[in-house]
């Protein structure tokens, strides 16, 4: 195909405002997919992806398009993730197109993740065309969303598309505008090979498939092949393109999309971002790649029955094939044995690793609670990261705690700004900005004009039920979209819990000076309703440092020892009662307590104790 004929885009939105029904709609017009191999979001191919309703994971396809002018064109689409949590996939997708159809709801406009992924797109020098979808809907409001794309992003009316994906009314139209509207690859076909590696996959015969974009050069052939960043040699085993599935080819030219199957079984070694060249003729330098994903929540990964540690730790490497996000490493608990510290992208990134390792492996885990990664400035002068709390040093040898903060973005109608407001400041978070987006006169009389705040947070103060909260306070209305800015300093303190006197690494955390003490309480006095009685008095202390801030006990498990006794001397009896508080000061010393997975759970259930005045 020549590169004038080739169109790369991809499909960018909030979440659910329709980018995979769009994508259906495409294939269909196109008649890549055959009408009975057909199916709703046939590109979320992931169980979990269909059951959730969500993109998890980038995937690519090919179509073949005849315009009205008469001539063929090759369109490749890369379909991307609407939640803030897999931002890093849109990222990549971005770096090998030329162009973006942006997709906006009929019914509830421009969120945060919209101008997030349109200020992406701006910033990588794509052509966008604006998508307005779901025009059949009874509460669209087509022409309103318009002006908000007119008044806030900047687009031109006439650049505006209207659609239905669902109906596939305006479909035909967008196709014309893809090939009419979108520029041509860019690229030097008789330069040397580079190719830019957007994404892998693990595929059980062919290895690691890497998935490019070629920008210089081709590919031909098994001719030997060399990523350059990590300069790694590899002899390519099937080349081809994606119709969506697998299809093997003989060549992939200058300006096209496809995979390289490069028979190495380790992801690890085929990063995404590298470039890809060839060894007999070598390009100069590598092509820009992009920052690899960092992850932003960590949490311990225990197996509930010790012996599955070995089948724990094949399933993990196994679904790191095909998540390079995933990160991990071994580590020991006191209380949980062998396990894991992960790192994931968010907190929908860990839900989604924990169904599939229970679902796919038939593993039963036991989760710690999550945390951030903070910065430690030694009293040495030296800086260290950690994302354990239980790697906390000594007070005595600390200078500075340092925690991540982000930049909030929240969309909300304006009756709703004072909620907002509150729920964002009770947790530490500074107000930034206010802008209005709906300039409807209609929308200011009702309470509905949708404004844009902007705020700046902690992390570890939206980690758990920021999301939640900010719903249920704003009926469902608010949409959120987030950035790692920076660490700053704050006053924070390990948190430690004692169970009988011994300490719980897997229960520690890190808090805010300021509500230290009534976190300590709050959790102290849900253990003493989920750890089973014992046979002896089981002490439960949160302290931090060496003093203890609050007690609790889990009063013993009463057994009546003079039920036997039916008369005689009172001193039998005494005995007895002798014996057992013995018995029981014994076991005290060498019992064992069982922690269930509800306490590693209710860490997370702070919220309603936090007092909303603490600040850094």
């Amino acid at each position: 195909m020549q590169r004038d004929r080739i169109r790369n885009f991809s499909i960018i939105a909030h979440v659910d405002h329709g980018k995979s029904t769009l994508a259906d709609r495409l294939l269909e017009l196109t008649e890549t997919v055959a009408e009975r191999a057909m199916a709703a979001q046939l590109l979320d191919s992931m169980e979990l992806e269909r059951e959730k309703g969500i993109t998890i994971k980038a995937r690519a396809v090919r179509m073949a398009y005849t315009a009205r002018n008469g001539h063929a064109y090759q369109l490749n689409l890369v379909d991307t993730p609407g939640h803030v949590d897999f931002t890093y996939e849109v990222s990549r997708t971005l770096a090998a197109v030329e162009g973006a159809l942006l997709v906006v709801d009929a019914g509830e406009g421009i969120q945060a993740q919209t101008l997030a992924n349109a200020y992406m797109a701006l910033e990588q020098d794509l052509t966008i065309i604006p998508v307005v979808n779901k025009i059949d809907l009874p509460v669209a409001q087509p022409q309103q969303v318009m002006r908000e794309l007119v008044d806030v992003i900047g687009f031109g009316e006439d650049e505006i598309l209207f659609l239905s994906a669902k109906t596939g009314a305006g479909v035909p139209e967008l196709l014309e505008a893809i090939v009419r509207r979108l520029p041509a690859p860019a690229g030097d076909p008789a330069a040397p090979l580079r190719a830019l590696l957007f994404d892998s996959e693990y595929d059980v015969y062919k290895g690691v498939l890497a998935y490019v974009r070629v920008v210089d050069g081709g590919i031909a052939g098994s001719a030997p092949l060399r990523l350059m960043q990590r300069q790694r040699k590899l002899e390519p085993l099937e080349i081809g393109t994606f119709t969506p599935e697998l299809a093997a080819g003989s060549r992939l030219n200058a300006g096209e999309v496809g995979y390289v199957a490069t028979g190495l079984k380790d992801v690890a070694e085929v990063r995404v971002g590298d470039t890809l060249t060839s060894v007999a003729r070598p390009a100069a330098r590598p092509l820009p790649g992009y920052t690899e994903a960092k992850p932003m929540v960590f949490a311990g990964l225990y197996p509930a029955q010790s012996s599955e540690y070995p089948a724990l730790k094949a399933a993990l490497e196994k679904l790191r094939l095909n998540d390079a996000a995933l990160h991990y490493e071994p580590e020991t608990s006191a209380a949980l044995g062998f396990g894991f510290r992960m790192g994931f992208l968010g907190l929908l990134h860990m839900e989604i690793v924990q169904e599939r390792l229970e679902r796919e492996y038939d593993i039963e885990l036991v989760f710690t609670a999550p945390s951030v990664e903070y910065e430690i400035l030694a009293s040495d002068g030296c800086v260290h990261r950690i994302d354990n709390p239980a790697d906390l040093p000594d007070p005595s040898r600390i200078h500075e705690v340092r925690e991540p903060w982000l930049r909030l973005s929240v969309i909300t109608p304006n009756s709703y700004v004072g909620a907002v407001m509150e729920l964002v400041i009770g947790r530490r978070g500074r107000f930034d900005k206010m802008e209005y987006i709906d300039r409807d006169v209609s929308a200011v009389d009702a309470g509905r004009q949708r404004v844009l705040l902007e705020f700046e947070a902690p992390l570890a103060e939206i980690l758990v039920d920021f999301y939640d909260e900010l719903k249920s306070g704003t009926q469902g209305y608010a949409s959120l979209d987030y950035a790692l800015i920076d660490y700053r300093a704050a006053k924070l303190v390990k948190l430690e819990i004692l169970v009988n006197g011994e300490p719980v690494d897997a229960l520690s955390s890190i808090v805010h000076r300021a509500r230290a003490d009534a976190s300590g309480r709050a959790l102290v006095q849900r253990l003493r309703s989920l750890i089973p009685r014992q046979l002896f008095d089981v002490p439960l202390q949160a302290a931090i440092g060496g003093r203890v801030i609050a007690r609790e006990t889990v009063k013993a498990a009463r057994k009546n020892v003079l039920s036997k006794c039916y008369g005689g001397d009172v001193t039998r009896k005494r005995k007895l009662l002798a014996k057992q508080a013995e018995g029981k000061r014994r076991m005290k010393r060498v019992g064992n307590v069982e922690i269930p997975q509800e306490a590693f759970l209710s860490v997370l259930r702070l919220g309603d104790s936090k007092p909303r005045n603490a600040r850094t």
